[in-house]
């Protein structure tokens, strides 16, 4: 063979060994980073398997037909969605009846829990308010939709009157007044539909309570 054919024999393997070390390197480097991906992976499955633990609202009290969404750890019979009855309680597999309005969402999870101790050991039980449909406010007299209405997206007087389909022919738009309980007694907010209308007095759009009463004579 000559000179010639054998240096280019070599060129050829040395390009050859290149390459497989060049493959070795970025497979080792594949591998480095596929391994934190998966713990990471495996993090997040476990964190998935075990609901971690919450800070509840805790100024936040249960009512009448709000919808309660009840999750006990690795019990997917007893876990559902639920609304609270009119007469405050919710019904569960092995919990029975439990008095739900009037508790906060914690204070709930315990009593569930304290009640599935004669059956489950340990039971981790998260309550979390899907839908709030007790607070409500109410607006009466001559409007064309009269009755309750659920307090959302911090509704003013004026909205109030907008969602009951406004007033009736004969309303007295300058006397109406809103019923509010306090905590010394009830009081009697008024509001001039005229003066707000035209800009003015517009502290007397109040932002409405749970339990606020709208009367339109």
């Amino acid at each position: 063979m000559t000179t010639k054919g054998s240096s280019g024999w070599i060129q050829r393997i040395a390009v050859l060994l290149v390459s497989v070390v060049l493959a070795g390197v970025l497979a080792n480097s594949a591998s480095a980073q596929a391994a934190p991906a998966t713990a990471a992976g495996s993090a997040a499955a476990t964190t998935a398997e075990k609901p971690a633990d919450k800070p509840h609202d805790d100024s936040f009290v249960i009512g009448n037909d709000d919808v309660l969404a009840i999750n006990v750890w690795k019990e997917p019979d007893i876990s559902r969605s639920i609304p609270v009855r009119s007469d405050g309680k919710i019904s569960l597999p092995l919990v029975g009846e439990v008095q739900a309005a009037g508790l906060t969402p914690l204070k709930l999870e315990k009593d569930i829990a304290e009640k599935l101790k004669s059956y489950i050991s340990e039971p981790e039980v998260t309550v979390m308010v899907q839908q709030v449909n007790s607070q409500k406010f109410n607006i009466l007299g001559q409007v064309n939709k009269p009755g309750s209405y659920v307090i959302a997206n911090s509704p003013t007087v004026l909205d109030a009157i907008a969602l009951a389909g406004g007033f009736r022919d004969f309303a007295k738009r300058k006397s109406i007044y809103v019923l509010r309980h306090g905590a010394s007694g009830e009081v009697r907010l008024a509001f001039n539909y005229k003066d707000v209308s035209q800009g003015k007095n517009m502290d007397q759009n109040v932002k409405l309570q749970p339990g606020d009463t709208i009367i339109i004579p």
